[in-house]
């Protein structure tokens, strides 16, 4: 079993990486469960695919309780969990000396925390299942720091941390770990960006120069279909025009 068939749950997936991955999945006939805050664009995901074979639910990720619930659902429906694909992040960059504390803490909320949420909620599944794959995306700022990312690239070099430990932990359950982690990608990330003239440089680029959604939702689909004694624990991938 590669794509096909396996039950796939996705946080983060209104727009963007979370919402191109939940179309490539099920055009590919995975059972997709996909969870965000939005709900109204859930469901247009969902309405693309009348089998039934896509389910969605009001999740946020700050909260244990709803992410659980989000995996649940998965149980229900499908019996079983194959892969989860924590893909919920933001990125609010900004200098330190901003002093942009609630920031810091809304990502430390989101980018570590709601990772860990979703370990917690699948973890028992698969290992009792013997199998599984947890999917974290990560980003080019979880191996190059630079000005005004210090707390983003903090939260993703804990990712590099949390996922390698993870894996190595369930080897012998057979649970697959992997980081997806682009660089630039146009998607509505650079919206949570509270400085105008910041959120602006950062649009600009992401527009001109990056990745399409589609291309990283390409690389995640790649890591899942794999045989089962193979593991592709990180794609790392840039636009061919970026240098850091």
């Amino acid at each position: 079993m590669t794509i096909k068939n396996k039950v796939v749950v996705i946080t983060g997936a209104s727009s963007g990486i979370g919402r191109a991955t939940a179309e490539k999945l099920a055009q590919s006939g995975a059972k997709v469960v996909i969870g965000a805050r939005r709900v109204d664009r859930l469901r247009a995901i969902a309405d693309q695919f009348p089998n039934g074979n896509v389910l969605f639910q009001e999740t946020d990720v700050t909260d244990r309780s709803s992410v659980a619930s989000l995996v649940k659902l998965a149980i229900d429906n499908f019996q079983r969990v194959d892969v989860l694909y924590n893909n919920a992040g933001l990125m609010p960059i900004s200098k330190l000396a901003e002093l942009k504390v609630d920031e810091w803490e809304r990502m430390i909320d989101v980018n570590i925390k709601g990772v860990l949420y979703g370990i917690a909620a699948v973890l028992p599944t698969m290992i009792k299942q013997k199998s599984g794959q947890i999917i974290t995306t990560d980003s080019v700022a979880g191996h190059v720091v630079h000005p005004g990312t210090a707390v983003y690239a903090g939260t993703k070099y804990a990712i590099q941390a949390i996922m390698d430990g993870l894996r190595q932990e369930q080897v012998a359950n057979h649970i697959k770990t992997t980081m997806i982690s682009p660089g630039a990608v146009d998607t509505e990330l650079f919206s949570t960006i509270s400085d105008p003239k910041q959120r602006a440089q950062t649009e600009k680029q992401e527009k001109e120069n990056g990745l399409k959604a589609e291309d990283v939702a390409n690389a995640v689909a790649y890591a899942i279909d794999q045989p089962a004694d193979v593991a592709i624990n990180e794609v790392l991938l840039r636009p061919a025009s970026q240098m850091i």
